[in-house]
């Protein structure tokens, strides 16, 4: 499968690190971060080019929403964009409703586990939106992480991470 990681910190990189391991193809792109072992494009928008689903993994839901604007007229149809980035639920969805304008998959699948987690792939995922996005995506939760729990409709990930904060 033809991945693009975008938002390659401490987390994104060792998600990364991962699925290029586990031997999908890999293009990466951050504004900052440049992790050596993995193809680099020069912009998110490239990266997003002919990639069958586009992780992301950003500080914040503004954030989120800046790049979802340059990925998704560059995705091709029936992609996936899969937000792994803890943001607030209204973000997720207004994500999901654009991506979903033009044809394309939305997940939002928040992570917990931390770096260590990220790292040994032991993340576990709590992921809203289709069955049918969740399903394509699913192989690839499997390598990053030991569980991925489908919540719901988009923005069901985003509220479960809130809940899962809540009670830890």
């Amino acid at each position: 499968m033809n991945i693009a990681f975008i938002g390659l910190g401490n987390m994104g990189a060792p998600m990364a690190a991962n699925l290029i391991k586990a031997g999908h193809a890999v293009t990466g792109f951050d504004t900052m971060a440049k992790p050596e072992g993995m193809a680099l494009a020069p912009s998110a928008a490239a990266a997003a080019a002919g990639a069958d689903v586009v992780i992301t993994m950003l500080p914040n839901g503004a954030i989120l929403r800046s790049v979802a604007a340059e990925v998704i007229p560059a995705m091709k149809q029936g992609a996936v964009l899969c937000d792994c980035s803890t943001v607030d639920v209204d973000s997720a969805r207004a994500v999901a409703e654009q991506a979903a304008a033009e044809g394309l998959g939305a997940l939002d699948a928040p992570v917990s586990g931390g770096v260590g987690g990220a790292s040994a792939g032991t993340l576990t995922f709590m992921v809203g939106g289709t069955e049918a996005a969740f399903a394509i995506v699913k192989p690839l939760f499997d390598v990053m992480g030991q569980k991925a729990v489908h919540c719901g409709a988009a923005g069901a990930g985003q509220s479960a991470k809130i809940c899962n904060n809540m009670i830890l």
